[in-house]
């Protein structure tokens, strides 16, 4: 749990604008709402870490355009990680206001009129009001961009309704925990979208076989969590948990398992190639077994039923129909890469920017985790929304880098930056700083919108840049909330691969950008993928799962993971990148 001393000055920056958003859809004094913007863009670019000024309310109120309120609400912040101003506003206003400022075009301003005009407070009564062509009357609105809200409130609304894979796991873990410690329960399994490692998870879809099938299904609906149940039988139960999860428990029969496991896991279009394949061998294949007649050949296990189609059994992320059945058939399967066999992490970041454990921490963490490398990554200060490294923060940074490497033999330091990617393609920091580092990490961190030609332009000049080793989260992506840039991505891979660079499949849940298919994209032109956990904190280079299974689904193998290199063959290749 985060505490006060560690908690980021970005987490004070999202409360200081959630505040000025609300403020200004409340239609409170422009002055009072400029105060907050203010001050979110002071401690946006502040170099110094609030933590470390908790105890010195002095310094917090000798702050440019901050003064004793505000300097009381930062305190307050960096103690709980709200304020009751904050939370005071989102009671005055519809729950669903704020989800609003998500639609392209929509700002605070935008929003109150809509809501003082037309009572709307929520994605769907946006909808509505679109549908029903309410909204183009209104001043400043027009048909065009009505039809435009409409189709942002579709896609938005229709994300609400699928989870982060990463939040749906120890969902299911938990449940499944639940039923293995049931008596007469044989075999456990989580299946549907979860089980392929889709990015968003709608329902949950849990197999299980047992003795008392009946008893079971009684037990599962009065679980603590269930909050309402849909549907419950002698086989299955449905319910919808407190967080509006649906879950579906079925019980199956051993001798059907297997079928049950790769019906249920899907998808549709791959289930639907195996039936068609199962025909023309004059077999049925359901969700009870593959038949010849009425004679069940296979079934308790879903290599069995893949053998019996003359197939080698389809690892789960690869059950999509895109090319998996052809490959199995003809015995070209990838040997899908794990997460064993990664051999380090290529960014990083520590206290020194925007992570919240020191260097030490970091590597430590690492090492328990099995890797031999580490490169530290903090980003640097041109970024407006982050405290970073400035030219004199890196150089020291460097040393401590240095230093640590030469006393330390279990796990190697590489020197990096996150340096971010101007709107011209130029980097964030001078060439004569970055040729001192191992390793360029260059990332869009603004200029989203750029048109196709715009931005695809701008990451091919950067990677033209004599000093740029790995493109971080490559379309810029954060699941249900911002889609990919516009951009031809061939074309900025095959860039890559001329120019001696890699690009990142980044490993944060709320991103795992590279997506699976423009892993295969990747894999196809020939361009090195660094699998990175982007780890702000020594928890999360757990996240490392998350890319695994998103490099698996992209058919990627551990050739084609940089990060599965020793640092022996590592170097050259960014020594490479770093010497054009």
């Amino acid at each position: 749990m985060p505490t006060a001393s560690t908690r980021a000055n970005a987490d004070v920056v999202a409360v200081f604008t959630d505040i000025a958003d609300l403020l200004e859809i409340e239609g409170a004094n422009p002055f009072r709402v400029r105060a907050y913007r203010n001050a979110a863009r002071t401690l946006g670019e502040l170099g110094v870490a609030l933590g470390s000024l908790i105890d010195q309310p002095e310094e917090l109120d000798a702050l440019p355009g901050i003064g004793a309120d505000l300097a009381g609400k930062i305190v307050e912040v960096l103690h709980t990680g709200s304020c009751a101003l904050l939370e005071e506003l989102k009671q005055q206003l519809p729950a669903g206001i704020t989800a609003l400022l998500k639609i392209p075009g929509l700002g605070p301003r935008r929003v109150r009129q809509l809501h003082q005009a037309l009572g709307i407070g929520t994605l769907a009564q946006l909808r509505q009001a679109a549908q029903d062509k309410r909204i183009q009357s209104l001043p400043g609105f027009g048909a065009r961009s009505e039809q435009r809200m409409l189709e942002a409130a579709n896609s938005l609304l229709l994300q609400a309704l699928r989870h982060k894979r990463a939040d749906m796991e120890p969902v299911a873990r938990s449940l499944l925990k639940e039923l293995e410690a049931q008596p007469g329960v044989h075999q456990v399994l989580a299946a549907g979208s979860l089980r392929r490692g889709s990015d968003t998870v709608g329902d949950l879809d849990l197999l299980v076989t047992c003795d008392q099938p009946r008893s079971l299904m009684d037990h599962f609906a009065a679980l603590p969590d269930v909050q309402r149940v849909l549907q419950k039988g002698i086989t299955r139960c449905s319910v919808q948990l407190q967080r509006g999860v649906q879950v579906d428990l079925r019980a199956v029969a051993p001798a059907s398992f297997g079928a049950a496991a790769l019906y249920f896991t899907g998808s549709k279009p791959h289930n639907i190639a195996l039936r068609r394949l199962a025909q023309e061998r004059s077999l049925k294949l359901n969700e009870y077994g593959l038949f010849r007649g009425s004679q069940r050949v296979a079934g308790v296990t879903e290599a069995s039923i893949y053998s019996a189609l003359g197939l080698a059994l389809v690892p789960p992320e690869l059950r999509e129909d895109r090319g998996e059945i052809s490959a199995a058939a003809e015995g070209r399967l990838p040997v899908l890469v794990q997460t064993r066999e990664l051999q380090g992490d290529l960014h990083a970041h520590t206290q020194h920017s925007d992570g919240r454990d020191s260097l030490l921490a970091m590597a430590a963490a690492a090492r328990a985790r099995g890797l031999h490398y580490l490169a530290i990554t903090d980003h640097c200060s041109r970024l407006a929304v982050l405290h970073g490294l400035d030219a004199s923060l890196l150089a020291r940074q460097i040393d401590r880098i240095d230093a640590f490497n030469a006393e330390r033999k279990d796990i190697v330091l590489l020197k990096g930056v996150e340096v971010d990617i101007l709107e011209d393609g130029t980097l964030g920091l001078a060439n004569d700083l970055l040729r001192r580092l191992d390793l360029v990490v260059g990332a869009v961190h603004s200029g989203y919108g750029l048109g196709r030609e715009q931005q695809t332009s701008r990451l091919l000049r950067a990677m033209d840049q004599p000093h740029f080793s790995i493109l971080a989260h490559p379309t810029g992506r954060l699941i249900n909330e911002r889609p990919a840039c516009e951009m031809d991505l061939q074309q900025v891979l095959r860039h890559a691969r001329a120019r001696g660079c890699f690009v990142e499949l980044n490993a944060d849940p709320a991103r795992l950008d590279l997506s699976d298919l423009a892993c295969r994209i990747a894999k196809a032109e020939g361009v090195l993928v660094s699998i990175s956990a982007d780890a702000h904190t020594r928890q999360q280079f757990a996240r490392l799962q998350h890319g695994v299974v998103q490099a698996r689904r992209g058919w990627l193998e551990a050739a084609d993971v940089l990060n599965t290199r020793s640092l022996a063959q590592l170097r050259p290749l960014l020594q490479a990148s770093m010497n054009r």
